[in-house]
């Protein structure tokens, strides 16, 4: 029982993560004092929707340009649970934090939509909603506090007053500042401003909502005009905290039908209960109870937004452009918010071209949020999903995860013009396997795809969410079948099972899928055989042995020098055929050879100038040549037939190669799995090489 939590020590970790001031109330003087203080309570919520995203973290990425915000690629309040991968991915949210930071400074993008457009399972959904998330926690933290007020005593003035609504919170959780007339309020801000830390400055010219503006006259009339009376006798400040779940500065809003669609599900509708107290044109009598109502001081989240109709979407013009909304049988209500749009790809292509909805897209900033381009980070979403499921004892094969996110990315790339370069080494290229030897420019690849991509490259093709489902279910097939780990082979089996399965996947692209599948078979087979390869026939000390006769023979190549033989000790010229032999395995040609020579000799002279010594392990692509020539001298002496079968084989050979396979990250039936797969591979190439 000793690890077992008390009731009072949840209470405890309950109270310390609530902010100490949420149930006070203060004072409009005390207001007034703060802000001088600590000026950025009163931002608005661009300003505090950009600070936000610094607050949690940021890195920079030199080579893409981009900066990475913590809140998404490292999740510090989920622990890494909702991480975003891909360098296209953090493009897009750059560009997202980019428009909303010109918004803070008064640029234009306050006044716009900042619109999400991605094909489905792009995770722009999963972005929107880690931003409201995490704008609930900034609310919630000193550096993100926010203030509203409420109108207390109402009663006493006011003879016609709901006993009910003797204390009123301002309906739109306005700033407390503008209580103060717009002139006087113009002279604190400017005040408030010079002692500003910030690259914008605090901004706010809204006029009170229409219930507020009808108290504080009544209330100004009653006191003769003296407007500190008013706000000591009935204002009173309170904290306000962003809480989607309350409809509190934060607020998302989903299409409903067509034909039920109604404008006062945007701008909030009469109150019929209050207006057999008040009348129906009294300001008192409205329910402030609109998307674009209780998202203010926060976030709006369009989910869908252009399936909604064209009629429903005018709302949004002057929401966004004159920030106000205009509700039936009310007065204009001034509102400060970000507003965010999601759609997906056919909606998009539909408005776009609608020339009566000009106006609507003149006001959007689009965003693109297409699929990962880069197959390792697409493992990695992958990799997350497995994580956050219960599979404690299914262990994943190597290459399993980065082979099923290869197969996306061939789907959602460009074929690259030309012969050059194929789609496989585009999608390599793109996830930086890109040696100094090969001529493939990313840059020019990535040019190319945006003039021919419909939309952008990224924008079309497998989502994620497919991949995802499929490797849940090979992996529930694996677990049926007592088989306890889950292979690329079970994979792709079931990939191509259900590919023609999926709704969402058109039926011109069948055929290419299928080709798509069987360039990864191809791929997955190669990398399959070079793990065999490295476990039968991986020998340190053979290959540094032939890495430093490598490297003689090079040195004496480009010194036009000889080099001692190894067995007579007499000077001889330098071995071209033991060199070509290596660099062949890496595919160098013939004309290329110089370069590759020159590059690795480059390597060696660097190395020796910062005092370390001479090690084959520590460039990749020497290494990879090595072990492919000392596999090529060995494998004449492995039974590669009998690795197909266990009972050919000496269990204690058979034993060594599962061990050695094992350090590779392979369990031990994935490991005579990949033995018996790679071995009929190598054994049938060795047949038709025969033939």
């Amino acid at each position: 029982m000793s690890d077992m939590e008390t009731l009072e020590e949840l209470s405890k970790e309950y109270r310390s993560s609530i902010p100490s001031d949420l149930r006070e109330t203060r004072s409009f003087d005390w207001y007034l004092e703060e802000l001088y203080d600590s000026p950025k309570i009163a931002r608005n919520a661009h300003q505090r929707v950009a600070d936000m995203f610094d607050y949690y973290g940021t890195s920079y990425d030199e080579d893409a340009g981009v900066v990475e915000y913590e809140l998404a690629s490292e999740d510090p309040l989920g622990n890494g649970e909702n991480t975003f991968y891909g360098r296209v991915i953090h493009e897009a949210i750059h560009e997202f934090v980019n428009k909303v930071k010109s918004g803070a400074r008064g640029l234009g993008p306050e006044k716009r939509i900042k619109l999400l457009l991605g094909p489905v399972g792009s995770g722009k959904s999963d972005f929107d909603r880690q931003v409201r998330r995490y704008y609930e926690d900034y609310t919630t933290r000193d550096e993100g506090r926010m203030y509203t007020f409420r109108w207390t005593g109402l009663c006493d003035v006011l003879r016609d007053q709901d006993p009910a609504d003797d204390v009123v919170r301002s309906p739109m959780n306005q700033d407390p500042v503008v209580l103060l007339p717009l002139e006087q309020r113009e002279g604190v801000i400017e005040d408030v401003n010079e002692r500003l830390d910030a690259p914008y400055t605090i901004r706010n010219e809204q006029a009170l909502d229409p219930a507020s503006e009808f108290y504080l006259d009544k209330l100004l009339e009653y006191y003769d005009d003296d407007l500190q009376s008013v706000l000591e006798n009935h204002i009173e400040i309170v904290r306000l905290i962003a809480d989607e779940n309350k409809r509190q500065g934060i607020e998302t809003f989903e299409p409903k039908d067509k034909k039920n669609q109604d404008e006062t599900e945007l701008t909030g509708d009469v109150n019929y209960s209050k207006i057999a107290v008040y009348g129906e044109s009294d300001p008192r009598a409205f329910d402030y109870s609109g998307a674009f109502c209780n998202a203010n001081r926060g976030i709006f989240s369009g989910e869908e937004l252009l399936k909604l109709q064209r009629e429903f979407l005018y709302d949004f013009l002057h929401a966004t452009q004159e920030q106000t909304i205009k509700p039936k049988n009310n007065p204009r209500i001034d509102i400060d918010q970000v507003i965010v749009g999601r759609t997906n790809m056919p909606e998009y292509r539909d408005k776009k071209g609608d020339e009566k909805m000009e106006a609507f897209n003149d006001r959007t900033k689009r965003i693109d949020f297409p699929y990962v381009l880069q197959y390792e980070e697409e493992a990695k979403i992958y990799r997350k999903m497995l994580k956050n499921a219960d599979v404690p004892d299914m262990h994943v094969e190597p290459h399993t995860l980065e082979m099923a996110g290869l197969f996306g990315v061939l789907t959602r790339i460009e074929e690259p013009d030309g012969g050059n370069v194929s789609v496989v080494q585009k999608a390599k290229a793109y996830n930086g396997e890109i040696d100094e030897g090969d001529d493939i420019d990313v840059k020019k690849l990535r040019d190319e795809a945006s003039d021919t991509a419909d939309i952008g490259e990224g924008m079309d093709g497998v989502s994620p969410r497919f991949i995802g489902d499929e490797i849940a279910e090979a992996l529930m097939d694996s677990m049926h079948r007592n088989r306890m780990f889950l292979s690329p082979l079970t994979t792709f089996n079931h990939l191509e099972e259900n590919l023609e399965n999926h709704g969402s996947i058109p039926q011109e692209n069948f055929e290419r899928y299928y080709r798509y599948l069987e360039l990864v078979r191809e791929e997955y087979k190669e990398r399959a055989i070079e793990d065999v390869r490295h476990a039968l026939a991986y020998d340190l000390d053979e290959i540094q042995r032939q890495g430093e006769k490598y490297m003689d023979h090079v040195m004496a190549y480009i010194d036009d020098d000889t080099v001692e033989d190894e067995i007579t000790g007499r000077e001889q010229e330098p071995d071209e055929k033991f060199l070509r032999d290596v660099e062949e395995k890496l595919n160098v040609p013939e004309d290329r050879k110089d370069d590759f020579r020159q590059e690795v000799s480059n390597w060696v002279s660097r190395r020796a100038r910062e005092g370390d010594t001479f090690n084959p392990q520590d460039n990749d692509r020497l290494r990879r040549a090595l072990e492919r020539k000392l596999w090529e001298d060995k494998k004449h002496n492995i039974n590669f037939s009998a690795l197909v079968s266990s009972g050919d084989l000496d269990d204690e050979e058979r034993n060594a190669w599962v061990d050695a396979l094992e350090e590779q990250g392979y369990s031990t039936e994935g490991a005579k799995e990949v033995l018996e797969f790679a071995g009929a591979e190598v054994a049938k190439a060795e047949m038709e090489g025969e033939e």
